[in-house]
């Protein structure tokens, strides 16, 4: 692929887009209001964390559309970029975890940019949450 298919504008912009999607929760699978609400308010905090993470990658201009290419290996591939638009493929639920496929891509490519600067992953870690400033996006993306 050349570079032209990997404009770090284009990635981002499609990612905000996919994690911008409706869930498409479908009632019928829950048993009951509050199982239906938990899994709907852990959807909207993914949400929440993939708009934080990317928001970082986006910003952070070392980070290049070839470094955010090379980090949808992460959620073991299921989300790639061809070039021009993303593909997916579904795991087992497709609403509880579009997001979090984008929240691992967004993690990857922060965890190496900060790691060509540090060494070891304690120190990688504590260097991605300085620039986050988010304890909990932090535990829950950053391994």
């Amino acid at each position: 692929m050349n570079t032209a298919q990997h404009s770090k504008p284009a990635i981002i912009a499609a990612l905000r887009e996919w994690i911008a999607q409706r869930p498409g929760l479908q009632w019928r699978n829950y048993g009951s209001s509050k199982a239906y609400s938990s899994e709907y308010r852990a959807i909207l905090r993914d949400r929440r964390d993939a708009e934080t993470l990317l928001a970082a990658v986006a910003t952070i201009a070392d980070i290049t559309g070839d470094d955010l290419a090379a980090s949808f290996r992460a959620f073991s591939g299921r989300l790639s970029w061809n070039g021009e638009r993303l593909e997916y493929v579904t795991g087992q639920y497709w609403p509880t975890e579009y997001r979090k496929a984008v929240c691992a891509v967004a993690s990857q490519a922060l965890w190496t940019h900060f790691g060509k600067e540090h060494k070891t992953g304690p120190e990688i870690r504590r260097a991605i949450a300085g620039y986050l400033r988010s304890r909990g996006v932090v535990n829950r993306w950053v391994n």
